[in-house]
């Protein structure tokens, strides 16, 4: 048998236990979960911005509804002085007149701020709405994965331990010298130190082996990609 021939079942093992790994200490960093939180706080913050803008049309519709109330009456005062024939003068008249006139076009000035205000009113109760599911969907995801990260983690953490306990049969395995080379390319190589050769192709790096290098491969106690220099296992 080969110097190589066990180091794929190796590879395997060591590639489970660096993914185990990386994804115990993002969950024990607690990064996922953060980042689920920031983001439904960020939801819910623009959730209350447009609540305030909505609590501050509310508040301008009603002055503007009191003011067109003030001005109503005024005008309704001013034209029952006009009608009762009360007032005789015609320039005093003519002041009255001119002062409805004026009441009346600040009466449709409100009415029109009014007008402007319900159409801003209809557009942020729906960016409310929009925003109020939003913030909720992401409330609740975070709330899901906060349960899941702590049954994940324990998980997690049973496997790694159950592959770390397959390791020693796996490095007694391989015979030293390949091991040892074995372990100074991991570091270099992303973790991945060993490849399958398949139909000429390392599967390290996926590139196809010329004639020569095939030949040369097969004659090679410990074979190594011209490539990527992993090693390849036939």
């Amino acid at each position: 048998m080969g110097a190589t021939a066990h180091l794929l079942e190796l590879q395997r093992l060591d590639t489970a236990i660096d993914r185990l790994r990386s994804r115990i200490a993002t969950l024990s960093a607690g990064s996922e979960l953060a980042a689920a939180v920031r983001d439904a706080d960020a939801a819910e913050a623009q959730l209350g911005e447009i609540k305030l803008q909505l609590d501050a049309l509310d508040r301008d519709t009603s002055r503007l509804e009191h003011d067109v109330d003030s001005l109503r009456q005024k005008a309704a005062a001013e034209e029952q002085r006009m009608a009762s024939g009360a007032v005789a003068n015609a320039r005093e008249l003519e002041a009255i007149s001119h002062e409805v006139t004026n009441l009346r076009r600040r009466i449709a000035d409100r009415e029109d701020e009014e007008l402007a205000i319900m159409e801003r009113r209809e557009t942020l109760a729906a960016a409310e709405k929009d925003a109020g599911e939003t913030a909720t969907n992401l409330r609740e995801a975070a709330d899901r994965l906060r349960a899941a990260a702590g049954d994940e983690l324990t998980t997690a953490e049973a496997d790694l331990a159950a592959r770390e306990a397959e390791r020693p049969a796996a490095l007694a395995a391989v015979d030293p010298e390949t091991l040892e080379l074995y372990e100074e390319l991991r570091p270099l190589k992303k973790g991945v130190a060993a490849a399958a050769l398949v139909d000429g192709v390392c599967q390290g790096c996926h590139e196809q082996l010329s004639s020569v290098e095939l030949s040369h491969v097969r004659s090679t106690d410990i074979p190594r990609c011209e490539h990527c220099r992993r090693i390849l296992v036939l």
